[in-house]
């Protein structure tokens, strides 16, 4: 009786954890920015709900806080609160330069009317809300974007 007691639970913990894992997806986001002879770029990659609300911040790059209010449609959306953006920031990323993040979402993000946004900004120079809007679809997976502004290429992969 014992080994079947053992059994029963080893089988229920598998039937709770597997689901869970297969319910996030490992994305990698590349973001290459052009050669726009300035400082380094901060940039915000986020995501929001087909109405263009926002949703959640998948990265900052650039290191100071204080100038995270030049990422506009970034900053409006997550209120710059630091819970947004705790553990989910690096350095600012130079001209010519890629950004390249790897991270997990969550399978029912994909194919679900959400998109993948990027606001960027140079010190001294232009700001560029929604330099980058893309569906994330599996579809688009793979799939090159031209930004708006300091972005030359944007692209995400499963």
């Amino acid at each position: 009786m014992k080994k079947r007691t053992l059994a029963l639970a080893l089988g229920l913990a598998a039937a709770i954890a597997l689901p869970a894992l297969a319910q996030a997806r490992e994305v990698t986001f590349t973001t290459e920015l052009k050669d726009y002879g300035g400082d380094g770029a901060y940039v915000a990659l986020y995501l929001t709900d087909a109405d263009g609300r926002y949703q959640d911040t998948l990265w900052i790059a650039g290191e100071k806080s204080k100038y995270y209010k030049h990422l506009r449609d970034w900053a409006r959306g997550s209120g710059q609160r630091s819970a947004e953006y705790d553990g989910l920031t690096g350095a600012s990323v130079g001209s010519g330069r890629s950004l390249t993040l790897t991270l997990d979402l969550a399978d029912e993000l994909i194919d679900a009317g959400y998109e993948v946004r990027v606001d960027t900004a140079v010190e001294d120079m232009r700001d560029n809300r929604a330099d980058v809007v893309v569906p994330l679809t599996t579809a688009g997976a793979g799939q090159p974007v031209s930004g708006r502004g300091y972005v030359q290429s944007f692209h995400y992969t499963f």
